[in-house]
């Protein structure tokens, strides 16, 4: 089953509506992992949201606080981060990308026990030298795949050279593929050139004028 997003107007609305409901809207058995993919001409950042319900949160909670002291330690934080980010898949046109690690933040085991908590990873992959055209971008997430939930979703691009075009997702939005389109480099560098030359153009024609104005001016 696919989807394809609305006008981007209302794929915004969309998208702030669902980040800001998907944390508390889970049910309280479930494992909620929300993944947002930005993609700029030579990197994917992507940042995924971890929120376990309370009737699973105790067994999260166990693999992640390994010493059982009730307390996630920075150490502990980043190996669970880390099993986490090698459970995902992303690739660019068929081809795999290697994901890494950039940033975790670990809330308190009584906000996690609550329902309240939340886990924030971020990793992001360098993309191979690109032509310009049409691309896709592929994303899986394979983490606890026993009583987990998932969404998934592209953010809008910071960069004028990637537009995103569609996204299509499985029935459980465990997989998202991103169909987007790259400006190559040449072509934005040589908009900037065209116009700086118009502006230097603009600007001479101005002095020229002016000039010509000034010589045809009667003397007194």
């Amino acid at each position: 089953m696919r989807n394809s997003p609305p006008s981007s107007g209302l794929a915004a609305l969309a998208l702030v509506a669902w980040a800001s409901a998907a944390p508390s809207a889970h049910r309280l058995d479930e494992y909620l992992q929300a993944a947002r993919l930005a993609i700029e001409p030579h990197r994917v950042e992507l940042v995924l949201d971890l929120t376990p319900g309370t009737a699973v949160a105790e067994r999260v909670i166990a693999e992640i606080d390994r010493d059982r002291d009730r307390s996630i330690s920075a150490e502990e934080g980043r190996a669970y981060a880390q099993q986490v980010v090698g459970a995902l898949v992303v690739d660019i046109d068929g081809r795999p990308l290697r994901l890494t690690l950039i940033d975790n933040e670990f809330p308190a085991i009584d906000a996690m026990m609550t329902g309240i908590g939340t886990v924030r990873l971020r990793a992001q992959a360098s993309l191979p030298a690109l032509n310009g055209g049409r691309h896709h971008l592929h994303y899986r997430n394979t983490h606890q795949p026993s009583g987990s939930v998932y969404l998934a979703n592209a953010l809008m691009p910071s960069n004028d050279r990637v537009a995103v075009t569609s996204q299509h997702r499985d029935v459980d939005q465990r997989e998202l593929t991103i169909d987007y389109t790259l400006r190559g480099e040449n072509a934005t560098l040589l908009g900037g050139v065209v116009m700086i030359g118009i502006g230097a153009a603009l600007a001479c024609l101005a002095v020229i004028r002016r000039r010509s104005s000034i010589a045809q001016a009667p003397s007194h």
